[in-house]
């Protein structure tokens, strides 16, 4: 009888081991990382887990969900990286341009799905944007830098002189920087730009445009949004107008942005990363890019930085901030 009922018992556990074993192979761990927290990032990264969950795939329960910000550190970013690829998980999305340069540089073989990345071809993550051919793939956020200068003269028309504050060590900022300095003279306006290289800089970036500018304009640029404070505090308090690149920004004080939704930007992302999961392979997946742009406002802010903004300019905007 005890016999009989060892058998059974080590039938049973066999039984139970099989079953672990099978749910722990339909687990799927993504590990994402991103080059800092701000509001613009922090909102891809939660589009992407959203869809994940509403693909089946909930962390706790067949989803093993690692997550790590550099804090702004590319050194950090290299270390994050290298972490996550010893980990091997089935995906790593990586947000920004920087956490995507240091993931692809340590791995040849996950995919890897970026977001939020200006250019991804001059950042050199994939050689061919339709046909990625490798393991990396994703969404980028090429910013429409033309409609944006139209923005500026609309906000402000006799701007001359277009001060731009960005981090000369992002990929992203420097294509960026490239196209305002194609772009503002075609709007009549001449382009300085003050370098940042952290989010310390900002402060005394912003600072060093004064009386040298009639209106700063802030690209997604990740170093100086993680401190978009610093920049608006100087546009109020030298009465000079500031414009972004991104629409979180108009809510910390710019007084206006024409740019995406990045909630949706993390959502398109985590559609890749779906697919990927159920087998696509990322080398097949273009590169896609954003459709739908959105226009925010604030009053307040235009107030404070000694502008009126236009009714009609008032009337297109999604969003007006009072």
């Amino acid at each position: 009888m005890i016999a009989k009922r060892l058998g059974v018992a080590v039938l049973a556990s066999a039984a139970f081991l099989g079953a672990s074993g099978m749910s722990l192979a339909a687990e799927k761990h993504v590990a994402i990382t991103q080059i800092v927290e701000h509001p613009a990032l922090d909102a891809v990264r939660k589009g992407v887990k959203d869809v994940l969950a509403e693909a089946g795939y909930v962390e706790g329960k067949n989803l093993k969900w690692s997550y790590e910000s550099a804090q702004g550190n590319p050194a950090t970013a290299a270390q994050v990286a290298k972490k996550f690829v010893g980990d091997a998980p089935d995906v790593i999305v990586a947000i920004a341009t920087p956490s995507a340069q240091t993931v692809a540089s340590n791995t040849k073989t996950i995919p890897v799905v970026f977001s939020a990345v200006t250019d991804p071809v001059g950042a050199k993550l994939v050689s061919n944007a339709m046909n990625p051919g490798g393991n990396i793939t994703g969404v980028t956020d090429m910013t429409p830098i033309a409609a944006h200068m139209a923005l500026v003269k609309r906000v402000v028309p006799g701007a001359k002189r277009l001060g731009v504050v960005s981090n000369p060590g992002e990929a992203n900022s420097v294509s960026l920087v490239n196209l305002i300095k194609t772009e503002g003279p075609k709007a009549g306006m001449s382009v300085k730009v003050a370098a940042a290289t952290k989010s310390g800089e900002v402060l005394a970036a912003a600072r060093s445009l004064v009386g040298k500018v009639d209106v700063i304009y802030i690209p997604t640029d990740n170093t100086v949004i993680s401190a978009f404070e610093a920049v608006v505090k100087v546009g109020n308090d030298a009465g000079i107008p500031v414009l972004a690149g991104d629409t979180d920004s108009v809510k910390r004080g710019a007084v206006a942005a024409s740019g995406f939704n990045y909630y949706d930007v993390g959502r398109q992302t985590g559609h890749m990363v779906v697919k990927i999961l159920k087998g696509g392979k990322p080398g097949d997946m273009a590169v896609e890019g954003i459709a739908k742009s959105e226009l925010y406002v604030n009053l307040k802010a235009a107030k404070a930085q000694g502008v009126t903004l236009p009714a009609d300019l008032i009337a297109e905007a999604k969003e007006v901030i009072k």
